[in-house]
């Protein structure tokens, strides 16, 4: 985070009355908003961009250091929102956003939908060009990366494997992927760890619904029709 290089377009003196207040208001409504939430990782940049737009998240994503605090407002997995604050104040939207630099590490954090949009009306970033997307190339990960990885799924019927199932999986109600299986039964899908639903479509066009559960110690799971 840079705060000197272009961002900075007015302050609020934290030692000030009600401006003061302000700045600390932010700074706690943002630790109401994250407290409890479930945690989906810590990434840099172009991880965390990755991963939102795979999981298509609704969350917060946070990085900070010793005077710094960056927040990006996620919503359906897109950086719609952004708020900086530092010792001076705090900056939103399109301001906020040109304090980042792309070296940053974000928390990502998933928070209920209609919070961040609500979020989002304050701190809205019009000029996505600022978040510099395009300019980022979304890396392979290893299943080391905190809360993202590779989940292989083999389809089986009578323990043989099952080529030409249709098979998709829902988080929350969304189908986050969908793919059809190899001559080994196998699918794969990167995605964040945790609980889905997983639903196959056979030939017969009989649907059958299995729930999984995808981690860094298990990325490859069995099912068998």
């Amino acid at each position: 985070m840079n705060p000197d290089h272009g961002c900075r377009y007015w302050s609020r003196d934290p030692d000030i009355g009600e401006q003061g207040d302000f700045f600390m208001k932010t700074r706690e409504m943002m630790g109401t908003l994250l407290k409890g939430s479930a945690d989906l990782g810590t990434f840099a940049v172009p991880e965390m961009f990755g991963a939102a737009k795979t999981g298509r998240v609704n969350g917060i994503a946070v990085a900070k250091d010793d005077e710094n605090e960056l927040y990006l407002v996620i919503v359906d997995g897109e950086p719609e929102g952004a708020i900086f604050i530092d010792d001076k104040g705090d900056l939103f939207g399109d301001n906020a956003v040109r304090c980042m630099t792309g070296k940053e590490t974000f928390s990502l954090s998933e928070v209920r939908k209609d919070l961040v949009d609500a979020l989002v009306m304050g701190c809205r970033v019009f000029e996505k060009s600022h978040l510099k997307i395009t300019n980022y190339e979304i890396p392979e990960f290893g299943t080391k990366s905190s809360g993202l990885g590779q989940l292989t799924l083999v389809i089986q019927r009578s323990h043989e494997p099952e080529n030409g199932i249709r098979v998709s999986i829902r988080k929350d109600g969304k189908i986050v992927g969908s793919d059809v299986t190899t001559n080994d039964g196998s699918v794969g899908f990167r995605v964040m760890h945790g609980k889905y639903d997983c639903i196959t479509q056979d030939r017969n066009q009989v649907i059958t619904t299995f729930p999984i559960t995808f981690s860094e110690s298990n990325p490859k799971i069995i099912l068998d029709l």
